[in-house]
């Protein structure tokens, strides 16, 4: 048998309410003896304000009808009865409504009538509907919103066809008890004609008959076309975790009355989870037929709702028609996170260049301590001597002694305790050789040369321009390119006096300000200005222990020199 929810019924009333100029203005009908229920339709306005007063009255008169339940006619609530009603009581009435601020009427013609004679159901005052051809039908028994039992359900309901008994032992009728609907499968043309509804209703301990007529009229079935989902569309969306989703399902149809409705892991989705909540609505669609539609609510998004699909299903006349669509989390912001790793490449690297600039000198000399002997390749460039000392030569007494610096400091700290090789003119020379041979060899020999410098105020005999200094600076820019290291064992705020090329080694490569003193004591190499000092030399030559207590000092060397202070 087909579902009664594949029908189409449509209800309309043969006589209509209608507006007059000044007054609202509708009509009621009853078959004298029978009760009926009107009610007040301005009541149910949603803008009215709770605090209203309303009275029924009939036309013409100012006293209110009564609302003393053992009446025959009385309001209850807002609805006027008649239980029942006679011919006399066909008329007009007036429904009302008063509030604080404002007050207003509805009028209700009301007529009794009788039945055609012969006949159960009066020719001018039926409801009019109609079923479709080969499809089915649903006929509705109309206006008994008001006349259900103790249970809240209709009485049993009698039906006739042309007023005659017996129409529900047709197979193709059926209508269950309780049930205002009338089912009509295969609808043939023949099935058209006046049908009455019948059912009680009991007041007071006294039973009342009520029925309603309908002219049902056949017509031609829809064209067979399946319904068309609108949304979804088999697909997947993208939603948070924890998010508040709602899912439409919406279906194009020709015809009304179907159901659809949410499954998901076969089963209903509120049973799936009793947290959803499920809708069904329907609307007109503008191209003629419907919009059907279910909708259900996920409040907070579970994992458990990423691994399933939900199906949309309806069954129609022609099958079963089912779309689903899959819920997904959503894909990572690549653009936020490219953003996010850009910004923070460009924070490290603005940082790393900082660090590097702030620590550059320990960083490089830790270098050279722990990995450089393991990294660097071990050729042989030729040199024998790490750094060349040139240094002014005392005449006189000097505030900042280039002696000391130069044959006791210098050597302790590079030679003795970071184990580089110095050729210190005064000190590792012989006796007799000519000093520009000896300059030439041993600059050749070196990979740096380290000039002394002592400002002109502290000393008369500053760094003249000979032919040692000439020599080696000749070598150290021209012909070898080696680095040339000045130090300064004072700040010298001129060098107008200097000569030409130290003004230039000073502009291009700087100087290293000595601020230490100049006694006996111990000087360490962790200091600053001896961190700046390693850092221009040459990365040291690996040596053994042994090695180093062999290397040439101020206080082991064959050519020490006893200096005045």
């Amino acid at each position: 048998m087909i579902s009664p929810l594949w029908f189409i019924c449509c209800i309309i009333p043969y006589v209509s309410s209608f507006n007059a100029e000044e007054r609202k203005l509708s009509s009621h009908f009853v078959l004298v003896g029978e009760p009926i229920a009107i009610s007040c339709q301005i009541a149910k306005i949603p803008t009215l304000h709770s605090d209203y007063n309303l009275t029924w009255s009939r036309n013409g008169s100012d006293t209110p009808i009564t609302t003393e339940t053992h009446s025959r006619i009385h309001q209850q609530d807002n609805v006027l009865w008649f239980i029942p009603a006679t011919l006399e009581d066909s008329g007009l009435y007036e429904c009302n409504i008063r509030n604080s601020d404002s007050s207003d009427k509805e009028y209700i013609q009301l007529h009794v009538f009788k039945n055609n004679d012969g006949l159960c159901f009066n020719g001018e005052t039926m409801y009019k509907q109609k079923v479709f051809m080969s499809i089915g039908g649903k006929i509705t028994c109309p206006n008994l919103e008001y006349f259900n039992d103790e249970n809240d359900t209709v009485p049993e309901i009698q039906w006739h066809k042309e007023c005659k008994p017996g129409l529900l032992q047709d197979n193709r009728f059926l209508s269950s008890k309780g049930d205002i609907y009338l089912i009509i499968n295969n609808v043939t043309v023949h099935d058209k004609g006046n049908y009455t509804c019948q059912t009680t209703y009991t007041y007071m301990g006294i039973q009342h008959n009520v029925s309603r007529t309908i002219y049902v009229d056949v017509e031609e079935g829809p064209k067979k076309t399946p319904p068309v989902f609108v949304y979804p569309k088999n697909h997947s969306i993208e939603v948070e975790l924890g998010s508040h989703v709602i899912m439409d399902c919406n279906i194009s149809s020709s015809i009304s009355a179907l159901n659809p409705y949410w499954q998901v892991n076969g089963e209903d989705v509120n049973v799936f989870d009793n947290t959803y909540e499920e809708q069904i609505y329907e609307k007109p669609s503008q191209g003629g037929g419907f919009i059907i539609g279910t909708r259900f609510n996920i409040s907070k998004v579970k994992s458990k709702d990423y691994s399933h699909k939900f199906f949309c299903r309806v069954f129609h006349p022609y099958g079963e028609a089912v779309a689903y669509i899959l819920l997904k989390r959503p894909a990572p912001n690549i653009q936020g996170y490219l953003i996010g790793g850009l910004v923070s490449l460009v924070f490290v690297i603005v940082a790393a260049v900082f660090v590097y600039k702030l620590l550059k000198i320990d960083i490089v000399l830790w270098y050279r301590n722990s990995c450089h002997p393991f990294l660097s390749k071990k050729v042989s460039d030729g040199k024998i001597y790490d750094a060349y000392v040139l240094y002014p030569k005392n005449r006189v007494s000097c505030l900042y002694s280039p002696d000391i610096f130069a044959l006791k400091i210098l050597p302790e700290v590079l030679e003795r305790q970071c184990g580089y090789n110095l050729f210190i003119f005064g000190r590792d020379d012989l006796p007799g050789q000519a000093v520009v041979n000896v300059a030439d060899e041993k600059i050749n020999q070196s990979r740096r040369v380290i000039i002394v410098l002592v400002p002109e105020s502290s000393c008369y005999s500053v760094l003249e321009d000979t032919s040692e200094q000439q020599l080696a600076v000749y070598d150290a820019l021209i012909r070898d390119g080696i680095k040339v290291i000045l130090i300064e064992l004072d700040k010298i705020k001129d060098y107008t006096n200097m000569p030409e090329s130290i003004k230039y080694i000073k502009q291009k490569h700087g100087a290293i300000k000595w601020k230490g003193d100049f006694t006996e004591r111990s000087h360490s190499a962790s200091t600053k200005f001896w961190k700046n000092v390693r850092y221009q030399m040459p990365p040291r030559q690996t040596v053994s222990p042994s090695e180093l207590l062999l290397l040439p000092t101020a206080f082991n060397s064959p050519h020490t020199i006893t200096l005045e202070r």
